[in-house]
């Protein structure tokens, strides 16, 4: 929490609003992300055909937790949440490719250090968001859904009505809500390469672990 908490005004001056926008972009960076850009929300990709990947082939968390599908938000609740913000802060980690791919990579043992990180950055964000004005602010990583970094061997307690044992830290990813992340990476000018379980680690140079975090 701040020092200091702003008085809330739902009418910030424009000044106002980018010196804080450039504040949380910064903020990424000292968290520990590669990059961070300012976007427009309507520089959001929604895609129903990012929904449809999350059962062909299927995804072993399909419907498993609240955020991922068939639960968490349909593509037209995400298009009119997005296009209610004005602005996002669009946050970039690179991550050695090991950490995405591998036969053993839904085993619990596989670590996924960089995940944990992109949620716990974009968790910050909206944090300060909200301590500075900005009640609304929402994250979404971009890493793999809660149940498989937080939850790996244990029911999502959300599914039966008893809350999430990770409520300050679990966020929807953007792909289960339908936001096309590799059309806005390489929009966004970051190099980014698909990597699957059949992926060699010297196939590619890195993976991204990414997030957003819409403002105002």
């Amino acid at each position: 929490m701040p020092e200091e908490i702003r008085e809330y005004n739902p009418d910030f001056p424009e000044e106002v609003l980018k010196e804080d926008l450039e504040k949380y972009r910064k903020l990424a960076l000292e968290l520990g992300a590669d990059d961070a850009v300012v976007i427009p929300s309507d520089k959001v990709v929604l895609d129903e055909r990012v929904l449809a990947r999350c059962v062909s082939p299927m995804c072993p968390y399909f419907k498993t937790n609240l955020h991922c599908p068939p639960y968490g938000m349909k593509l037209e609740e995400t298009r009119r949440l997005v296009e209610a913000f004005k602005w996002g802060i669009f946050v970039m980690h690179k991550v050695p490719a090991g950490e995405q791919t591998g036969k053993d990579y839904y085993e619990t043992t596989h670590r996924l250090p960089g995940a944990v990180k992109m949620y716990r950055i974009v968790a910050k964000l909206q944090s300060a968001a909200f301590y500075d004005g900005y009640p609304l602010a929402m994250a979404f990583s971009g890493g793999p859904c809660c149940k498989r970094v937080f939850c790996p061997t244990k029911e999502c307690q959300g599914l039966k009505g008893e809350g999430c044992r990770f409520g300050h830290k679990a966020t929807p990813t953007m792909h289960s809500v339908g936001m096309d992340v590799f059309t806005m990476a390489a929009r966004a000018g970051w190099k980014i390469y698909p990597i699957g379980w059949e992926t060699a680690v010297d196939q590619v140079p890195y993976g991204l672990e990414m997030g957003l975090v819409l403002v105002n």
